[in-house]
């Protein structure tokens, strides 16, 4: 059955802008080459920008003939790509596309030496990849790569539009993986920023530490433990809890009491209980650190667990009463955290409570302060000893 070229050009096309992993994407392409066109072997050499070198990054063919990713390495004054990057392949074929038998041929015209001898090299490149077809890759009038491709596993000569395939290809092929690359170097960047995110959120957590004297390194438990009680939820239910879940609740744990900037030390540092009125001025701290991150939209999901974090489950928390279901999942998280760190930690008015302790109060409390599916989960930690 003849191949639709047109269509499948097409297909190839639509698939590679939808692949945002370049290697991924290069594997794709040649397994796309070898069983369409039904070819021994094919390969990709990739320009790695940084060295100025041609990798070979994904070979695809029978053992023996398949070369190792990676293997194959070469530099960009090589007679194979000194000849695209200098467009010889314009100059002297109607393709733009070196094959191995045109080039035999021209060989026995009349050309110059050094063409001649250049020519010769490039065949003494394609033998080594065992290729009878080479395709350059330029984006704008860069070479991003050099596809090479083997025998028809049929024995026959590669047809006019067999050719002009792969060279469409090859155009597609340079400009999907340049945006893959820019994909990739955005990817990143935005990792970079993220990472610079998470040391500044941890800088910001530890100011809000060293605030309240009595609670030294209650911020990072919180966070560690809320992150625990996720997971071992997430066993149970992986539709509930995800990587974007723990990357929110990550910067909700570390962010939870920021709001006690706003609450005068004399008040987070007083030795015995408070008064109704400091512990209505204490009670402001989720707002206020609600308020401190919303103008941060990438934040939004993250603040539900800072200004919700004191909710009960029975509607008797504040600041809003919400009740049940009403309370975000990472607000209800934080909560059993939070409470267990406050439970176990010593005060200047009372000493804090074994785990086991406070363990027993969350399983009395579970289904009224706290949402029983996550006291359950903090219980089994305890059970795994895990906290």
């Amino acid at each position: 059955m003849a191949i639709d070229y047109k269509k499948e050009l097409e297909t190839a096309a639509k698939n590679m802008i939808l692949v945002h992993e370049p290697h991924v994407l290069i594997k794709m392409i040649v397994r796309m080459l070898v069983q369409k066109v039904k070819i021994t072997h094919a390969g990709i050499l990739l320009h790695d920008q940084q060295r100025d070198t041609y990798i070979l990054t994904v070979s695809r063919g029978p053992s023996g003939i398949k070369i190792p990713a990676g293997f194959a390495r070469i530099d960009s004054d090589n007679p194979l790509i000194r000849f695209f990057k200098e467009h010889l392949d314009r100059k002297f074929f109607e393709f733009s596309a070196i094959i191995y038998e045109e080039t035999g041929k021209l060989l026995k015209k009349k050309i110059d030496e050094d063409t001649k001898q250049l020519l010769k090299q490039v065949l003494y490149q394609m033998e080594i990849f065992q290729a009878v077809v080479c395709i350059p890759n330029y984006y704008r009038d860069e070479l991003m790569g050099v596809v090479f491709l083997g025998e028809k596993k049929d024995g026959k000569r590669f047809s006019a539009k067999e050719i002009d395939f792969f060279i469409a290809v090859g155009s597609d092929v340079a400009m999907a993986i340049r945006n893959a690359q820019l994909f990739s170097e955005l990817q990143s960047e935005l990792d970079k920023k993220y990472r610079l995110f998470i040391h500044t959120t941890v800088a910001l957590a530890a100011a809000i530490d060293a605030k309240d004297h009595y609670t030294h390194g209650h911020t990072a438990r919180v966070t560690n433990l809320s992150l625990e009680i996720a997971k071992k939820l997430g066993q149970k239910d992986k539709k509930l809890i995800d990587e974007k879940f723990l990357e929110r609740l990550h910067i909700s744990g570390l962010l939870h009491d920021i709001g006690k900037i706003g609450v005068p030390e004399s008040i987070l540092n007083k030795e015995g209980p408070l008064t109704d009125e400091e512990r209505k001025k204490m009670r402001e701290h989720p707002l206020v650190g609600a308020a401190i991150l919303q103008p941060i939209k990438e934040l939004e999901d993250s603040i539900l667990g800072v200004k919700y974090h004191h909710e009960n489950y029975d509607g008797s928390g504040y600041p809003e009463g919400l009740k049940g279901e009403q309370i975000p999942l990472i607000a209800s998280i934080i909560s059993v955290a939070d409470t267990f760190d406050a439970m176990t930690t010593d005060r200047p008015y009372r000493r804090g409570l074994s785990k086991q302790e406070a363990v027993e109060e969350i399983k009395r409390v579970s289904g009224r302060q706290f949402d029983s599916l996550i006291a359950d989960a903090l219980i089994e930690l305890y059970a795994e000893r895990k906290i």
